[in-house]
């Protein structure tokens, strides 16, 4: 299984720290906010990595990662370097995932207590489709959510006003790699990007959407708040 961690986009939420630094790279505890979405896919027994950012912050993320090796694992770098969404994102990793492999994703912004490695062993031997990860949030109008339907998800709405559900869909993703057919066959949506609950919906329309629900803390880290608290939530925890 090859592992896959999308660490573009602008920080809007985050600024004005994000005028200057790229948001995956800004501290969270004792280290940046990319080292855990790494240490997370090693844990999962997921040796061979690509990094997808912009081009404005690769030299950044070579000089703290490197080859990876301080993490065990091998990370190769793609360059997205137009403003096209999460699922033009994972595209840029076609050519780093061979034909019949699976693979994990993960959004870089995104902090987790679970471990993934059981999933991960689970759908690794599973003929294929994908996989998502919910948890129950308070306010699903933030977020994609599944709507479930005798055990399992039959569409995810995105940020609806009438939420079909409170599981949000979290930025952690298995999918087999029929993923990048999937993701020539989407339309721009209307913020002219090609959007990650749409590769989703395809999974699940076809009854191939399988999932997970996360028992532990989450966080999208996405705002001042919540990337304070995950500081909070990770001091300790770490290694020396």
């Amino acid at each position: 299984m090859k592992g896959i961690i999308l660490a573009g986009g602008t920080g809007t939420r985050l600024r004005p720290m994000t005028n200057i630094i790229n948001k995956h790279l800004l501290p969270v505890g004792k280290y940046p906010m990319i080292h855990y979405a790494i240490r997370k896919m090693a844990e999962a027994g997921i040796t061979q990595l690509m990094l997808v950012t912009g081009k404005q912050s690769a030299g950044l993320y070579t000089e703290y990662i490197g080859s990876g090796k301080p993490w065990g694992v091998q990370v190769n770098y793609g360059i997205q370097d137009e403003a096209g969404g999460i699922a033009h994102a994972l595209g840029i990793g076609e050519s780093f995932v061979r034909p019949g492999e699976k693979l994990m994703v993960l959004l870089g912004d995104n902090l987790f207590e679970d471990s993934l490695k059981q999933a991960a062993d689970e759908f690794q031997r599973q003929k294929g489709g994908a996989h998502v990860f919910l948890k129950k949030v308070p306010d699903p109008e933030r977020y994609g959510v599944a709507e479930l339907v005798d055990g399992r998800i039959v569409r995810i709405v995105e940020k609806p006003e009438n939420s079909p559900s409170h599981y949000a869909v979290t930025g952690i993703y298995l999918y087999d790699s029929n993923v990048f057919d999937v993701i020539r066959s989407l339309k721009p949506s209307m913020r002219g990007e090609l959007e990650i609950t749409d590769v989703n919906n395809v999974y699940a329309a076809a009854g191939q959407l399988g999932y997970s629900m996360l028992s532990g803390w989450w966080t999208d880290a996405g705002t001042h708040r919540s990337l304070m608290e995950a500081g909070v939530r990770l001091m300790g925890r770490e290694e020396p």
